[in-house]
């Protein structure tokens, strides 16, 4: 490309820039918008698009452009020959096809929302959007440059697009009722997602834990309403879930393979097991109502209080047992054993690591925590309800993937689960807030999650490392 050419699609690219901040200032003032609003938007979509302009229009064109994004005109009149310039384009498009295909979908999700959602499609909406997917473009090319901890990075970056485009469109994302809010149910999936992470990390999926969440919500206040101290109540629950999960390992243990099926005979076994009991003497089996304590309803309330303090115990207790789930993986001898078994478990018995014992512990871990999430949620809802966990299901296990722990076990941790737990609890905040029904929220999740799935499932396996 020749000097004149160049300096022409760099003009070409500032005129577009321009006028898509003045077409975004004219949208802002038909929207109403106050004009500290119009001038953010205004601003951010003028330098978005220009930046995007020149990496893609510019540097595409001009390899020698590529490695730094201000680098200049070389001397070189020529820089490539007519052919290398006609296919360079298509070349990185067919090189980078999956984050293309990604990058289609999310404005194919946008049209469906604006024809299925009344009042959705607006100026702002449609410059939050815009916005939301030069950021998108930005956090990918940037994360050609990332060499280690690239799951870390590209869950955050899409973390913080999220907030950005729900912080954009919907009324209210931004106050501290909201926030407060998506930390509780937060909380709630990631305390449930703990065992599923363990259980992940050695190859396995544990499908019992949103029957276990539900039967030990219901079995509790069962216990609380025939008279039994509710600590005691809540021992014995915590006990009976840690049971749950030893006869999980015991059983997937011997029959390698079939951890899947296992675990959801076990739950339905558990499920219909603490109906039968619950609903002796009684009309309802599935719905068990008496008055909570209010230490436990302050535990996982809206309105609880931490030492005086307007937080809810919940969340405390998230990120309490988050620190020290992460510190234990990663620190301890018991973790790197756990990530030696999930990556070459004949290498760990030459090791002497005893796999039985680890594979049972995972379960173990997991039935308590899905009990713990029973009993927080008793304090949410304030009456048992057998069905309580079963929006936990596949977003335990969806939590894990998307924050790119690998389901054949060995890569991964809880830090990136957490990661997956806040992008679930952004979306589903979002398309709520967006209007849409439970069935174009379960549409549109699925759409998500299915390419994040595929992305982290053509990474190599350890194994095949080895």
């Amino acid at each position: 490309m020749k000097r004149s050419s160049f300096l022409f699609f760099k003009g070409l690219g500032l005129i577009f820039a321009i006028l898509c901040g003045i077409g975004t200032a004219v949208l802002g003032w038909y929207d109403g918008a106050d004009w500290m609003n119009i001038a953010t938007y205004s601003i951010a979509v003028t330098g978005l698009i220009l930046w995007g302009w020149y990496h893609f229009s510019v540097r595409w064109i001009n390899e020698d452009l590529k490695k730094n994004i201000f680098t200049k005109f070389p001397k070189e009149e020529i820089i490539q020959d007519e052919e290398n310039e006609e296919n360079f384009f298509f070349k990185n498009i067919r090189e980078h096809r999956w984050k293309t295909i990604a990058f289609l979908g999310i404005i194919l999700i946008f049209i469906f929302v604006s024809f299925i959602s009344e009042n959705f499609f607006s100026g702002r909406t449609l410059v939050s959007f815009l916005i939301f997917l030069l950021f998108v473009i930005f956090m990918g090319v940037i994360s050609r440059y990332i060499k280690g901890g690239k799951s870390v990075f590209v869950g955050i970056g899409v973390l913080i697009g999220l907030f950005i485009i729900g912080s954009l469109t919907i009324p209210g994302f931004l106050t501290t009722m909201n926030m407060k809010s998506m930390l509780v149910f937060a909380a709630f999936l990631g305390l449930a997602t703990i065992g599923q992470t363990f259980v992940a990390l050695l190859g396995g999926l544990d499908l019992s834990i949103p029957f276990v969440i539900g039967s030990m919500n219901v079995a509790l206040m069962s216990l609380i309403s025939k008279g039994v101290s509710p600590w005691l109540a809540c021992i014995v629950i915590l006990l009976l879930g840690a049971l749950i999960g030893f006869v999980n390992g015991v059983l997937s243990f011997r029959l390698q393979g079939q951890a899947l099926i296992l675990t959801l005979g076990v739950g339905f076994f558990v499920k219909g097991g603490v109906q039968i009991l619950v609903s002796m003497g009684t009309f309802s089996a599935g719905t068990v109502f008496g008055v909570v304590p209010d230490w436990m309803q302050n535990l996982a309330s809206m309105g609880g209080k931490t030492v005086g303090l307007p937080i809810p115990p919940v969340i405390i207790i998230w990120i309490v047992v988050s620190i020290l789930v992460i510190v234990a993986l990663r620190l301890t001898k018991w973790g790197r054993h756990l990530y030696a078994l999930g990556g070459s478990r004949l290498s760990s018995s030459r090791l002497s690591i005893s796999e039985k014992g680890y594979w049972i512990g995972a379960y173990v871990i997991s039935g308590f925590f899905s009990a713990l999430t029973g009993i927080l949620l008793l304090g949410w809802s304030g009456g048992g309800y057998v069905g309580a966990g079963d929006i936990y299901l596949f977003t335990t296990i969806a939590a894990v993937v998307i924050g790119g722990t690998s389901l054949l076990g060995g890569s991964g941790g809880y830090g990136l689960s957490v990661i997956g737990v806040f992008i679930l609890q952004i979306i589903t905040t979002v398309l709520i807030g967006w209007g849409l029904s439970w069935e174009a929220q379960q549409f549109i999740l699925g759409l998500l999650i299915i390419p994040m799935v595929a992305l982290y499932a053509r990474s190599p396996h350890i194994r095949s490392q080895i």
